[in-house]
């Protein structure tokens, strides 16, 4: 199959950050030219005028198994958020539910322009998720949450420790590299706080021998912070780093209350940052020292995390948001467009490992990418040289025309290609009220 995006305005995000009226050639999966290529003959065309053609948006912290869940846990904080609503509810899942929420969160982020995800799944019916998702055609790198532990967790969610890690590894060896390459394996503890020692440690040792990254949060609310110094008798992410954990594989959401050691350490480590404002200031969680952390060198990307404590799965929302929430703080310029625009697409490829193959648009590299329309009131009228701010501070989801994974268009024109609107919005409704009646909510 080849795909011709002709006559857009192409935000490269190559290291030079060219930015230039040209089209874009795609064969298989691969992009094979930038440039004029209208004499080029393609079996798909879209047509880009008026549009911006941009880098697939890469979301590095999800929970496609809250999908179902938006809107049923709003104004709460992150404990009572988990303990009186998410963990019921996740724990009350079955296949089918699992799967249709993860369809549905796929939906949502195509539409919106994200082409690849760091997400976590929930503690059972984990391969449904992976089904969905290489249904759905998206870029994927997660895993089945891992939780042995903790107060008030329910007994749907409790895992055995050795249970917990043979169907990771298991999951692992099944879907590693499925897809052509697109769905990838990590291991994902949830919390210190909901995590036994001795199975943050073997997920350690295993991921260190195996270089399977590993997922998980980190810091995110004072209270969880607090039980961590107690129970653990040190700060979460100097915890994190004493297990062996603190490195290069590893992607780490939240990371709001940090001291400076922990900031020092997360910025020399090679740990990934994935930074969640709407989340963080949904749950009245705080704000991340982003600006402080980049500054230092650490890689910052952007995710929304669950549906139930943002209430979207917009990168749009979060760039914006992302951008503005620290310069009362840090001053005007503290995060430019430009900026944010790179965590959203280069500091995202980054966090999953495939700097080499997404994240910008370069000759060689996967066809990974989403053309935005520069039609809408709210960018009139367009800046050619403004293309960030635009991106940032004006566009939102549904001026995203089309996204396309792997050479592969997934949407176009509002309309998605291989997930079945009707049947999954039909689905979903009944999914949500069987787990809803299975855990009393």
């Amino acid at each position: 199959m080849s795909l011709l995006i002709k006559n857009g305005l192409v935000v490269t995000m190559n290291p030079q950050r060219e930015v230039m009226y040209a089209d874009v050639y795609v064969e298989k999966d691969r992009i094979t030219a930038i440039g004029d290529c209208k004499a080029f003959t393609a079996d798909t065309v879209i047509e880009a005028a008026g549009c911006l053609v941009i880098p697939g948006l890469i979301q590095t912290h999800v929970h496609l198994c809250q999908a179902l869940f938006r809107g049923m846990a709003d104004d709460m904080e992150l404990l009572d958020w988990l303990k009186k609503r998410i963990w019921p509810l996740e724990g009350a899942h079955d296949q089918d539910s699992l799967y249709y929420s993860a369809l549905l969160g796929c939906a949502e982020l195509l539409r919106g322009g994200t082409t690849g995800i760091i997400d976590m799944g929930t503690v059972h019916h984990t391969e449904a998720v992976f089904t969905a998702v290489e249904k759905a055609g998206i870029r994927y790198l997660g895993g089945k949450c891992l939780m042995d532990s903790g107060e008030e967790v329910p007994a749907t969610l409790v895992d055995d420790c050795d249970n917990a890690l043979e169907e990771s590894l298991a999951l692992y060896q099944y879907w590693e590299g499925a897809g052509n390459d697109r769905i990838h394996y990590c291991f994902c503890p949830r919390f210190a706080v909901s995590c036994s020692e001795g199975l943050l440690r073997e997920v350690a040792k295993i991921a260190a021998a195996e270089h399977i990254p590993v997922h998980t949060h980190a810091s995110e609310n004072r209270a969880e912070v607090k039980l961590v110094q107690d129970q653990r008798g040190m700060p979460n992410v100097l915890y994190l780093d004493h297990l062996g954990l603190i490195g290069p594989n590893l992607i780490l959401a939240h990371c709001i209350h940090l001291n400076d050691a922990e900031k020092e350490l997360l910025a020399t480590s090679g740990a990934h940052i994935a930074h969640c404002p709407g989340s963080n200031l949904k749950l009245a969680s705080g704000i991340a020292p982003i600006p402080e952390l980049l500054e230092k060198g650490a890689n910052v990307s952007l995710g929304a995390d669950g549906a139930p404590c943002n209430n979207l799965l917009s990168m749009f929302n979060e760039m914006h948001l992302a951008a503005l929430i620290h310069k009362p703080l840090y001053g005007p310029v503290a995060m430019p467009a430009e900026t944010v625009f790179t965590m959203a697409t280069v500091g995202g490829a980054k966090a999953m490992g495939l700097s080499d193959q997404v994240g910008s648009l370069e000759v060689g590299k996967k066809a990974d990418l989403a053309v935005v329309s520069l039609a809408p009131w709210h960018h009139c009228p367009p800046q050619g040289a403004g293309v960030y701010s635009h991106l940032v501070y004006q566009a939102v989801a549904a001026d995203v025309c089309a996204t396309i994974v792997d050479g592969q268009v997934l949407m176009r024109e509002g309309h998605l290609m291989t997930i079945p609107e009707t049947e999954v919005r039909l689905q979903a409704g009944q999914a949500l009220e069987r787990v809803r009646k299975r855990c009393g909510l």
